[in-house]
C-alpha cells in the first residue's frame, strides 16, 4: 500500500515517468552541495512562488526543493541518480516537514519526465549543462525558468546572472516554439 500511495503521490505533482533502479547507470558528477546563500539566490533569481513546480536535476541532499517548498510554498521534485543521495534528500524532506510538497525520485535527469515543471535548478558541470539543453528546450513549457549554479549553457545567453561569493548564478527562460 505504500508504494501505492508514494506512486499516486508522484502522479500528482505530474511525474509521469522514471526510470527503474535497475536500469541506472552511475552519477555524472559527485556530490558538492550548494550553499545555501546560493540557493537562496537561484530561487529568488527564478521568481518562485506557490504557484511552482521546482525540478531539482542531480538534487543530491534535496536543499533546493526543500527551500523552494518552506520558503516559497512551492511544489518540489528532486532527481537524483545516486541512492545514497536519495536515500539522504528523502529523509532531509521527512525532517523539514515538507513531504506533502517534495517528492524524491531516483532517475536519470536524461530520462525522467520533466514536462511538469515551471522551473529547474541545476548544479551540474557545463558539459551536461550543454548536454542537457536540447531536452530542457524540447520537454519544457514556454516561460519555464532554468537557473544554474555556477555553470553556464554556452552560447545560450543567460537572461539574468547574479554573483554570490564569487559564484555566478545563470536564469534562463524556455523560449515560445517556433512554428
Amino acid at each position: 500500500m505504500q508504494r501505492r500511495q508514494f506512486l499516486a503521490g508522484l502522479g500528482a505533482l505530474g511525474v509521469a515517468r522514471f526510470v527503474p533502479a535497475a536500469e541506472l547507470r552511475g552519477p555524472d558528477v559527485i556530490f558538492v552541495p550548494t550553499p545555501n546563500e546560493i540557493v537562496d539566490t537561484m530561487l529568488k533569481l527564478a521568481g518562485v512562488t506557490k504557484a511552482d513546480t521546482v525540478y531539482d536535476l542531480g538534487c543530491g541532499d534535496g536543499r533546493i526543493v526543500i527551500t523552494a517548498a518552506q520558503k516559497y510554498g512551492a511544489r518540489g521534485v528532486g532527481v537524483d541518480i545516486d541512492p545514497d543521495r536519495v536515500a539522504e534528500a528523502t529523509e532531509n524532506v521527512q525532517k523539514a516537514g515538507v513531504a506533502s510538497r517534495v517528492k524524491i525520485v531516483r532517475g536519470d535527469l536524461f530520462a525522467t519526465d520533466i514536462s511538469p515543471a515551471t522551473v529547474v535548478t541545476l548544479y551540474l558541470l557545463t558539459e551536461l549543462n550543454l548536454k542537457l539543453r536540447p531536452k530542457l528546450l524540447r520537454d519544457l513549457k514556454p516561460g519555464t525558468r532554468v537557473v544554474s549554479h555556477a555553470f553556464s549553457m554556452g552560447d545560450w545567453k543567460p537572461e539574468r546572472t547574479a554573483e554570490v561569493s564569487g559564484t555566478n548564478v545563470y536564469l534562463w527562460r524556455i523560449p515560445e516554439r517556433k512554428s
